[in-house]
């Protein structure tokens, strides 16, 4: 997975933006916002732009922006960003990252009622003081306190689609430090979780106060917290911690089992290796009476020694893959390369910003011979929807484009709201002619579980309704799952035959990788979609794979991982 830059720069113009606004500046903010959602949907990595020297040429990025990007693209840091965060009460930027609190609110809230920490803000809430403030309600009151109960529940945490890159962009510069053997990260990171706390990096070298200098100078490191001979620990722009070890080449395989965890998978490890006479650390695995040396120096030397298979990071959750490993049924975890095509990607004629020529061309170049488009439907309207007859343009130019591009296809298909009674907001007349449809929820989150149960069963008995998209609603770190019975709809799924989706966007990973799991238990077939809005975000597909992974499913799995003829029969 390439460096996605783009989102990363977004997002610091748009931090920059929220701390103008909190300062009351009216006009910048919005030069700024502008100039983030063009970046972000860029079809160039904004990095190869600046090589070129380009920068200036991005549409709304002015000269005095354009220099901000340089500096950050050059250096990795941005001075102007530091200086607003000092100026600002860091406790408003606190209070910014609670759902639902914007700039004016928080602005707002610290004029009305002097509120510049989330202790101070859930105190208020409770005692129904907000209610006061113009434009603020007791709806409102109670949005913020859910707000509050899922920040703390996250903590500082960063989305995996965020996170990844950046990490695997250390990882790759690492390995080119001069006297460097083996790199690999480590940690939750490595098992692909949905979010990440801290990154973890594992080294061999046989100079480490060299590869500890190449560390902590590296350009994303704007603060180095500690450093040692055998381990430092630095701060990264936007906030990330990275914590490098320099271990033996002889327990490298010990620590990074130890180090990949998760602390559950250890214990259970532990308990087999005691039960031996036998003490499994990172440094090796080891009889406890005479202290010869078993296993260490790879992972899979240590499975095999306490009996077991080897077991990929992504499993190592105490969830069963131990038992499974012993009695040799760790399944063949499909692989990104197996996976055919894309069934889940919006365009110009909807959300998406790229044209469907350059959305196929760039899966085609990602090495996938098809993919889905599915715009919006009429009802979504801040998505501008597609009315029948914009469907029917835009089959025409998917016609026009399969004739262009040799070696794939373009599914024509759609994504349909799923109504608040269960219907769809497409006619069948609509969507018979089409190769592909996604039924979504996309409003009235907070029915009952037995309403959303039923609306949901109702849409997926639509003849015409291929898969469920994103089938929990949930946004992580920012909405949780709407009130659903999975169990039910499962089992309507496999009796019609209708797909569950794990939708690869970074703050979706919907369906999760627990309930991916229970799904293929009960017998659904997957398909995962990135839904890509960019050319760029087709990359998204792989976070996907990776939840995939981590719900124990195999390419028989996953409906896309069929050569194009045979998912259209499927299909059929």
């Amino acid at each position: 997975m390439r460096v996605l830059i783009n989102k990363q720069v977004a997002q610091l113009l748009n931090e920059i933006a929220d701390l103008l606004e909190v300062q009351g500046d009216r006009f910048r903010p919005r030069a700024y916002r502008r100039a983030a959602r063009q970046i972000e949907t860029l079809s160039e990595d904004i990095q190869e732009i600046y090589e070129k020297g380009g920068i200036e040429n991005i549409p709304w990025v002015g000269s005095g922006i354009a220099k901000k990007v340089i500096e950050f693209l050059s250096t990795g840091k941005l001075e102007y960003l530091n200086e607003l965060r000092r100026e600002v009460d860091p406790g408003l930027s606190e209070i910014m990252e609670i759902e639902g609190i914007g700039p004016k609110t928080a602005l707002l809230l610290h004029e009305k009622l002097n509120i510049n920490t989330i202790d101070g803000l859930e105190e208020a809430a409770k005692d129904g003081r907000l209610r006061d403030i113009k434009g603020l309600g007791k709806k409102t009151e109670e949005n913020i306190l859910k707000g509050i109960e899922t920040h703390r529940k996250y903590g500082k945490r960063f989305l995996l689609g965020f996170i990844l890159p950046i990490a695997l962009r250390i990882e790759d510069l690492l390995k080119n430090v001069e006297g460097v053997g083996r790199v690999s990260l480590a940690g939750s990171i490595r098992r692909r979780k949905d979010s990440i706390g801290d990154i973890d990096v594992l080294a061999t070298s046989s100079n480490p106060h060299m590869v500890m200098n190449a560390f902590t100078s590296m350009p994303p490191v704007i603060r180095i917290l500690a450093k040692g001979e055998t381990r430092s620990s630095v701060v990264l722009e936007g906030g990330a911690q990275v914590d490098l070890r320099v271990v033996d080449e002889k327990s490298f395989g010990s620590a990074l089992q130890y180090f990949t965890g998760s602390k559950e998978h250890n214990i259970a490890l532990r308990g087999i290796a005691v039960k031996r006479g036998w003490k499994l650390s990172e440094y090796s695995l080891e009889d406890r009476e005479s202290g010869k040396k078993i296993a260490g120096e790879t992972e899979a030397s240590i499975y095999n020694a306490l009996g077991m298979s080897f077991i990929p990071p992504e499993l190592r959750e105490n969830r069963g893959e131990i038992p499974s490993a012993m009695a040799n049924r760790i399944p063949n975890l499909v692989e990104h390369e197996e996976v055919r095509g894309d069934l889940h990607v919006h365009t110009k004629w909807s959300d998406g910003s790229a044209t469907i020529k350059e959305m196929a061309e760039s899966a085609k170049a990602l090495g996938l011979n098809y993919i889905a488009i599915c715009d919006h439907s009429p009802s979504l309207k801040i998505a501008r929807g597609l009315s029948p007859d914009d469907l029917k343009k835009q089959n025409k130019e998917i016609e026009r484009v399969n004739r262009e591009i040799e070696d794939f296809r373009v599914l024509a298909g759609i994504e349909v709201d799923i109504k608040s009674d269960g219907s769809l907001d497409s006619r069948n007349e609509t969507l018979k002619d089409l190769d592909f449809v996604v039924a979504s929820v996309h409003t009235g989150f907070k029915i009952s579980g037995e309403q959303m149960t039923d609306r949901i069963i109702s849409a997926i008995h639509n003849d015409y309704v291929d898969v469920l998209g994103h089938p929990t609603g949930r946004l992580i770190q920012q909405r949780e799952p709407y009130d659903v019975d999975l169990n039910k709809v499962f089992v309507e799924a496999t009796h019609l035959g209708v797909l569950m989706e794990i939708n690869s966007f970074p703050s979706r990973l919907d369906l999760s990788d627990v309930n991916s799991r229970m799904a293929r238990d009960m017998g659904v077939i997957m398909c995962i979609g990135s839904d890509a809005h960019s050319v760029d975000q087709l990359e998204y597909l792989e976070l996907g794979v990776a939840t995939a992974r981590r719900g124990w499913l195999e390419r028989n799995d996953i409906i896309n991982c069929l050569p194009l003829h045979e998912l259209q029969r499927r299909l059929r």
